[in-house]
């Protein structure tokens, strides 16, 4: 968690993209994958760039993922992203496989790269084999560019069920240089991680070594990514890659840097808005759902407590509902694995006060309900257990949810 002092060293960028950082391009064109929209996407870099990946834990990781995988451990370095929606060639077996390779080989090709300067990404319908004669022409197709609208081609190249785009851009000072780092994501279905459907790319131009970059991405993923939830489903595709070019011209950051601090939080504060907005954009959602818990033994267990809530379907429902039921609430803390005492407990749905050391609290049904009728709604609860504090990010459950996931391949 950042201090205020730290996030007020952070800035955010209206209007700044994958692009803003340094030395950076994108695009993203219509090759037929899909109906009508764009459905490949690149991100490329001037340079090589030092990068960092988590990848889905699903025991059916896709083939873009090996493929990935394979790229940055020949040298810890990318510079350049592919990505395709509509397929997510995953269980496609050893086609699947040669099809990703494929796809690396003739994006090299295309900008004459390093084959594993290369990173592949995919998202779609698992299990179909990609139109490898539409990949090819999207490929040849992409003309990268720094302006706004090739990020946003891009961003609309990635996305799947999504309704609206996510971006962020923020910037920071280290070595007395202003630094930017900015993301693009997709998801909106089938998150519940360690990693989910959901694709994060995020460049940055500050100067950082790949074994630092990973440690603070990994660490970083547990309090933001891997703690939003939509539906409760892990898919097979999902990555966040970070890549780093140096652009900036700082020097090169460690942990023992002066503004080492400025950067983690640089990233910190991406990372949370690219999951906040994955969230908010959960399939059918109406509500973003934001759980704080405190006063846990120590801050994995309250993150443990804050994503059983925000998971829960009864909660979900009930805030879709507009229905002041904290006894759901109640009930989904009794199932996680963090350490409660039953006669400690208080929640609260934003200001209203529900229940105080276990004890029912008279409030308002019609202030609750009124409350609820925002599209942003907060849960608060204390455990008075301890110290830790963690928080998770959801959003309600609709109607529309099942209409969408019934119909999904047609």
């Amino acid at each position: 968690m950042y201090t205020m002092s730290q996030a007020q060293a952070i800035k955010d960028i209206a209007g700044g993209s994958i692009t803003t950082p340094k030395g950076y391009k994108a695009s993203g064109v219509h090759a037929g994958l899909r109906y009508s929209k764009k459905d490949v996407g690149l991100i490329i870099s001037n340079v090589p760039a030092n990068c960092a990946a988590v990848y889905t834990t699903s025991k059916f990781q896709a083939a873009p993922l090996k493929v990935t995988q394979e790229s940055i451990a020949e040298e810890q370095k990318i510079q350049a992203v592919i990505v395709n929606s509509a397929c997510a060639n995953a269980c496609t077996g050893e086609q699947g496989l040669r099809d990703a390779f494929q796809m690396r080989q003739w994006t090299a090709e295309k900008f004459h790269l390093q084959p594993h300067h290369v990173a592949v990404a995919s998202t779609g319908v698992i299990g179909e084999f990609l139109p490898m004669g539409k990949i090819q022409k999207g490929i040849q197709m992409l003309e990268p560019g720094k302006e706004e609208e090739f990020s946003a081609d891009f961003q609309t190249a990635i996305l799947t069920t999504d309704l609206v785009m996510k971006s962020c851009c923020f910037s920071t000072e280290i070595d007395g240089k202003t630094v930017y780092m900015g993301g693009a994501a997709k998801g909106s279905g089938m998150i519940h991680p360690n990693m989910a459907t959901m694709l994060a790319f995020i460049t940055t131009d500050v100067n950082i070594e790949s074994n630092y970059l990973h440690a603070a991405l990994k660490e970083i993923t547990n309090t933001t990514f891997n703690q939003i939830t939509v539906d409760g489903d892990t898919s097979t595709n999902d990555m966040v890659l970070v890549m780093a070019n140096g652009e900036s011209g700082t020097n090169s950051l460690t942990p023992a840097h002066a503004d080492w601090d400025h950067f983690v939080q640089l990233l910190a504060k991406s990372c949370e808005s690219l999951a906040k907005q994955i969230a908010k954009d959960g399939e059918g959602a109406t509500k973003l759902i934001e759980v704080e818990v405190n006063g846990a033994i120590n801050d994995g267990e309250a993150r443990m407590a804050a994503k059983q809530i925000v998971g829960s379907n009864l909660v979900k429902t009930a805030i879709y509902g507009e229905d002041a039921n904290w006894g759901r609430i109640i009930g989904a803390i009794g199932q996680s694995d963090a350490k409660v005492n039953p006669d400690t407990v208080d929640i609260s749905i934003g200001p209203i006060t529900m229940l105080k050391n276990s004890e029912p609290q008279p409030f308002s049904e019609e202030e609750a309900s009124i409350y609820l009728q925002d599209n942003m709604i907060q849960i608060h609860v204390d455990l008075h257990q301890g110290n830790g504090n963690g928080k998770a990010w959801g959003c309600d459950l609709s109607y529309d949810y099942v209409k969408i996931n019934a119909s999904y391949r047609t």
